[in-house]
């Protein structure tokens, strides 16, 4: 049962049976209907008038979403359960392990292949080449050397190629690999952020909505009650 002791402003929590100040403690009748109906279906004598402790009340409303989240997309999955989670303990969704894999310092070997990856990617990179391919090519044909160190069909040079491809390669892979990893650590955040700004979204209309409704029925009752006294009033004047 429910004590208001006027002297330390207390009360119990009908869920745990502990004691809290009443700031910290909410009304059963004044949560969402399917709130209220999933906390009167396990909990013995609560009422609208029975009170709750924030943290009894995060766990019903965690479980009142994961319920709604199952019934409309099936399985949930564990970003969904991360964000029910941060969604239970007041926390910002964006604290998440993304932020450690982005923010986190790379080691030697992801920088060097950004690197490589950056300037095998540009112009510059195209150009200097270039220059490097026709400088072997005409030191071999002006006859600058009595015995050019690469003849034509320039075997030596074929093989640089091959292997500049082949260490290449696996670099540029490496960080493709790094920046997709990046790129998915950040759709997943924001899959996290979009779900967790969905489920404030429909828990201030749900609120809203419960408003609404006990103002109507604040205000039929006033109507009620000031139809009486009209009521009254026209029989007194005929009496």
């Amino acid at each position: 049962m429910t004590r208001h002791p006027g002297t330390n402003r207390t009360a119990q929590c009908v869920v745990c049976g502990r004691a809290f100040p009443l700031p910290k403690l909410r009304k059963i009748g004044q949560l969402r209907p399917g709130l209220h109906e999933m906390i009167a279906a396990e909990v013995a004598d609560c009422g609208a008038e029975s009170l709750i402790c924030d943290e009894d009340l995060a766990h019903y409303r965690r479980r009142y979403v994961e319920k709604l989240l199952a019934e409309e997309r099936g399985e949930l999955s564990e970003l969904d359960r991360q964000v029910l989670d941060s969604f239970e303990k007041g926390v910002s969704t964006v604290q998440s392990s993304a932020a450690s894999v982005l923010d986190r310092n790379p080691t030697f070997g992801e920088r060097t292949a950004d690197r490589v990856a950056s300037f095998g990617g540009s112009w510059t990179f195209i150009l200097f080449f270039m220059g490097v391919l026709f400088a072997w090519m005409a030191l071999n044909v002006s006859g600058l050397f009595a015995v050019p160190f690469d003849p034509y069909p320039f075997i030596l040079l074929n093989l640089v190629l091959s292997c500049l491809a082949a260490l290449q390669a696996p670099v540029i892979m490496m960080s493709q690999r790094r920046q997709e990893e990046k790129d998915r650590r950040r759709a997943e955040n924001d899959y996290m952020i979009n779900l967790r700004a969905e489920l404030e979204i429909r828990q201030l209309h749900e609120k809203i909505d419960h408003q609404m409704a006990h103002q109507w029925e604040r205000l039929a009752e006033l109507q009620q009650i000031q139809i009486d006294l009209l009521e009254r009033r026209g029989d007194t004047q005929r009496g």
